[in-house]
């Protein structure tokens, strides 16, 4: 049986065995990785053990703990930098390269205490973004950074967000000083770190780049800021998460309100019964996503500044928080979810008339007949009737202009409903089918499914498999 085995599965010219991974003796284990080809200096990352690793990200590994945190602050100090310009002058890192560094051991506990350091304060910055598997809430709701207002919270968050960006810069440079003295190249090298090189993701200069005035970087951080915010109240409105209880709560698929209940029975925010927010452009229906976000923010940030609250929040994202739903939440979503949405977004067509998120781990069979029952048909009643009022309207209209105005919105109605009844009938259609997904097959496969009900279908569907 094994030399049968080997015959089949191995290279009949070399005999090697094919699709075989020759460093499995170290997957899996902890070590550091860095980018083996480079457009800048040579730079490394601690990983963790559960991980594998190829060529274009390979990784090294350190037999002694106790040197670990000591290689690690030298591979990443100018030295090695220096060094590895000269052994690979096209910023090609290949691990011979890396090997043939001559590491000289000085000062070891003083290394090792900063770069542990660095290591939390980057662990730190990470996991305040939900896409880290250990993000609990986002910083904005932490008590740590909690002021009276949401704008003088994000004023104290901005502050703490600054400081750990200049601890990082000086424990770099400390290491630097060290690794400089030790190889007797201060006439080479300087131990300065400037702040484009901090890459942490509350550092503006390295998130956004160094070619922008500051006043324009704190615009871009506050913003992407306000629009994590609004991600996790829609994540909270879902059941993903909860204002109760840190990191996730449903996120495997078939999970439901049950679920929910049993980990938080008793929620400030309760999340959304029939895992259907539809995204309107004004409110249409009970429960939207612009209706639920102000009660969102009324409970995280009380009612007596709700309304301060909510102008710092459209002040930051440069528009009301219903349009931003309505126009650009989903396009957000893809990007920080690199094309593989979480929540995806039925709609109507460029009408907007209809649109809805539904998070794909809640989905089940009956879903769309629900939205087409429960939304879809009612709205488009309610936009039959106000085109007949405003018909009637036009009639006791005062002036010319109040009369254009009112035939605008019933022309803007009209292909709102022409739009809606076509989609209606391709809902129930496809509603009628009761889809069953399997979230082992990936996004792609199941987003396909729909077709063209859901928004940027061919985007997503079309993307490379990153999966």
């Amino acid at each position: 049986m094994m030399v049968s085995s080997f015959v089949i599965f191995s290279d009949p010219k070399t005999l090697r065995v094919r699709s075989h991974n020759y460093n499995g003796d170290f997957g899996f284990r902890r070590g550091f990785t860095w980018s083996g080809i480079s457009s800048n200096d040579f730079a490394i990352r601690l990983v963790p053990a559960g991980f594998m690793f190829d060529a274009k990200g390979p990784m090294g590994f350190v037999d002694r703990i106790e040197m670990e945190a000591p290689i690690q602050g030298f591979l990443n100090s100018r030295i090695a930098s220096f060094l590895l310009r000269m052994l690979a002058p096209t910023l090609d890192f290949k691990l011979t390269h890396v090997l043939s560094l001559p590491f000289k051991a000085s000062n070891t506990a003083s290394v090792a205490r900063n770069v542990e350091n660095v290591i939390q304060l980057a662990k730190s910055d990470w996991d305040a973004y939900e896409t880290s598997w250990d993000f609990a809430t986002p910083p904005l709701l932490s008590p740590a950074h909690r002021a009276e207002s949401l704008e003088a919270t994000y004023t104290h968050l901005r502050s703490h967000w600054q400081s750990m960006t200049d601890k990082v810069r000086r424990l770099e440079k400390e290491n630097n000083c060290i690794f400089i003295d030790a190889y007797g190249l201060q006439d080479e090298l300087t131990p300065d770190v400037s702040v484009a090189e901090i890459t942490l993701t509350c550092n503006p200069v390295y998130r956004y780049g160094n070619r922008k005035t500051e006043a324009e970087l704190e615009a871009l951080l506050l913003a992407d800021t306000i629009r994590e915010f609004l991600s996790y109240a829609i994540g909270c409105m879902f059941g993903r998460y909860s204002l109760d209880e840190p990191g996730m709560i449903l996120a495997n698929q078939g999970d439901g309100i049950e679920q929910y209940l049993a980990k938080v029975p008793k929620p400030k925010f309760a999340p959304n019964a029939d895992n259907i927010i539809p995204l309107l452009d004004r409110d249409w229906v009970d429960g939207d996503a612009t209706t639920r976000f102000h009660a969102f923010l009324r409970i995280t940030f009380g009612d007596e500044r709700f309304e301060e609250n909510l102008a710092f929040v459209e002040t930051a994202i440069g528009k009301d928080v219903r349009k931003f739903f309505l126009r650009d939440f989903f396009a957000d979503h893809l990007k920080r979810y690199k094309k593989w949405p979480i929540y995806w977004l039925f709609s109507s067509g460029p009408e907007r008339a209809f649109q809805a998120l539904v998070y794909l781990h809640r989905y089940d069979e009956s879903t769309l007949a629900r939205m087409r029952t429960e939304y879809v048909l009612p709205l488009q009643g309610r936009m039959a009737a106000r085109i007949e009022q405003i018909e009637s309207d036009k009639l006791k209209a005062a002036g010319a202009s109040l009369r254009k105005k009112l035939q605008k919105e019933q022309d803007d109605l009209k292909r709102q409903i022409k739009e809606l009844a076509a989609f209606e009938e391709k809902l129930r259609h496809v509603a009628d089918q009761r889809i069953v997904l399997d979230l082992d097959d990936g996004v792609k496969a199941n987003y396909a499914k729909f077709g063209d009900l859901l928004a940027e279908s061919r985007a997503i569907v079309g993307a490379e498999d990153d999966e």
